[in-house]
């Protein structure tokens, strides 16, 4: 497999670097830029040097077809109006940007501010959440949002067994510092997030339309959710914790049923029934989804906390899932690290 990185400058491109590094089906990874054409990578990122002293190559549409997968990873309004002018007839495109994501092209400008790609071009995407999409045959795949990640693989059995009201659904989750990419900002500076949660986008974040657009594709259900979103004073991780009510007669072990059905066969989904707490840190720098649940009897309504790390199964890792699905690799190829607990 030859491999191009358009984005390789950015922490998803930095996560697809060091995970495809020790894939054994890839056998070369070309990085491309839009800017610094010529500048050896290691020289940006010197924790690469001896592994990466070569110069980022300029994004040109004869490079790209010598490729067979080109990864975009890339800040959102960039891939939409790039890819259509590189697509040929060999190369497997994966967006890691929001740009193909979502199918109504007036969503993605009401929730994004940007243009838009051609509609054309965003009906031949398969919007790839690995654990419940089919890859096959696509030559387009929008990779995810981290957190409709999270969200949607906790939420997708309960929702699609009818077990959960999605109606009353209520989302809070909360991301490590990352998630907001590497350019340099107020909302991310290091001293008004030091000891600090924030909230942001409250009822605008553009994952909201991602969300109930998976919820509705894949159990036929169309509801608005309520999903709120927290920046938190670490550098990665998620943890979505969502509320619903309990349908009649549902208890906490048809619950652990359900994901049982659709992820008992997942190498990248965990089920935690016993845990007393679920972390961040037990997911960090791998494509594991750990994913609990418990039932309050009180209320009767169920608490679902879900963890990822935003780079690697929200972003990178499972990109390169989704390659492996592809191809008919081995689902777990070049992704089976350890977390990095401390």
């Amino acid at each position: 497999m030859k491999v191009g990185i358009i984005g390789a400058t950015g922490y998803g491109g930095l996560e697809l670097i060091r995970l495809l590094h020790n894939h054994s089906k890839v056998t070369s990874i070309t990085l491309f830029t839009s800017s610094d054409e010529g500048v050896l990578f290691s020289d940006k990122y010197p924790h690469l040097k001896g592994l990466y002293d070569f110069p980022l190559k300029a994004i040109t549409k004869q490079a790209i077809a010598e490729l067979d997968v080109v990864f975009t990873s890339t800040p959102s309004g960039v891939s939409g109006q790039l890819l259509p002018d590189l697509a040929n007839e060999h190369t497997v495109f994966i967006d890691l940007s929001g740009d193909l994501r979502l199918k109504n092209i007036a969503d993605y400008e009401t929730w994004y501010n940007k243009k838009p790609a051609p509609q054309s071009f965003v009906d031949q995407a398969v919007y790839g959440l690995a654990e419940w999409q089919q890859t096959n045959d696509a030559k387009i795949i929008a990779n995810p949002g981290c957190y409709p990640t999270a969200v949607l693989l906790s939420l997708l059995p309960l929702l699609k067994e009818n077990l959960i009201d999605g109606s009353q659904l209520i989302i809070d989750a909360k991301s490590g510092i990352s998630g907001s990419g590497n350019k340099p900002s107020q909302g991310t500076h290091f001293t008004e997030n030091t000891e600090a949660t924030s909230i942001y986008k409250v009822n605008k974040h553009q994952h909201i339309p991602e969300i109930e657009q998976a919820i509705a594709m894949y159990t036929g259900e169309s509801q608005p959710i309520t999903f709120s979103t927290h920046l938190v004073p670490m550098i990665r991780g998620i943890i979505a914790t969502s509320y619903a009510p309990l349908k009649d007669g549902v208890t906490e072990a048809d619950l652990y049923a359900a994901y049982d059905k659709h992820y008992a066969h997942k190498p990248f989904v965990r089920i935690l029934a016993d845990a007393t707490r679920v972390s961040t840190n037990q997911v960090r720098g791998t494509n594991f989804c750990d994913i609990h649940v418990n039932v309050d009897a009180r209320t009767n309504r169920v608490t679902i906390v879900s963890v990822i790390d935003n780079l690697v199964k929200g972003a990178a890792g499972q990109a390169i899932q989704n390659m492996n699905a592809r191809f008919g690799y081995d689902e777990t190829e070049g992704l089976t690290q350890v977390p990095v607990f401390i």
